[in-house]
């Protein structure tokens, strides 16, 4: 089956900028929120996938059914990846909730909750080489956990995000320079399975932590 990870943190700690250093020739983003990617010739990495390019590897959609497409699409038709990218995450809840905002029933909520859901359902049934990536923006809840952020408490009710993944890191930014934590401070939602990574805080490089996954799942 294939390994999805949580990658959470505020705007401008790291995330998008994590990409760098994976290889664009087994790497797939979606790029839910079609935004540019922060490192310099970023475009002559990653091209837009369409029927007149189909070895682009960059899809740019927020809408949940043709996010599951491109990841069955992926899986089947994309031996070469098995890196898949999914950023901003958030927003293909956001940008349904504000699409349906003047909808009154809270049926919505769990309809979103339930296509978010599905997204990383799909990805848990990929191949087994197969690592993806979820990046995530992050809120404060009443406890004063950072956590994944969503659309308010009636889809968290409903749904843990966190808890649908193994592994979650969390990014740290500490005099100028840029890291992810490995295990939960007290303060976050950050975990990974006992001896996987030998820092509770580890480079800001998803080549490393894609790495250091294989590493981890073929050592006895």
């Amino acid at each position: 089956m294939g390994k999805p990870v949580l990658i959470c943190g505020e705007s401008g700690s790291g995330k998008s900028r994590s990409i760098k250093n994976l290889d664009p020739k087994s790497t797939f983003i979606i790029n839910v929120n079609r935004k540019d990617l922060p490192f310099k010739g970023w475009k002559l990495k990653y091209t837009k996938f369409t029927k007149e390019n189909k070895n682009g590897n960059m899809v740019l959609s927020d809408d949940p059914e043709k996010i599951i497409k491109t990841i069955q699409y992926i899986d089947s038709q994309r031996p070469e990846v098995n890196v898949g990218i999914i950023d901003d995450a958030q927003y293909i809840m956001a940008n349904e909730f504000m699409r349906r905002s003047k909808e009154k029933s809270f049926e919505k909520f769990t309809e979103i909750g339930e296509h978010y859901w599905k997204i990383i359902w799909e990805c848990t049934l990929s191949r087994e080489n197969m690592i993806w990536f979820f990046l995530s923006h992050v809120e404060t809840n009443d406890k004063g956990i950072s956590k994944a952020k969503t659309i308010g408490k009636l889809l968290d009710d409903k749904i843990c995000i966190e808890g649908m993944f193994t592994i979650v890191l969390n990014t740290l930014i500490e005099d100028g320079k840029y890291f992810f934590e490995t295990q939960s401070n007290g303060s976050n939602t950050s975990k990974s399975p006992e001896g996987m990574f030998e820092e509770i805080r580890i480079p800001n490089d998803l080549e490393f932590v894609k790495n250091q996954i294989i590493k981890y799942e073929m050592e006895a």
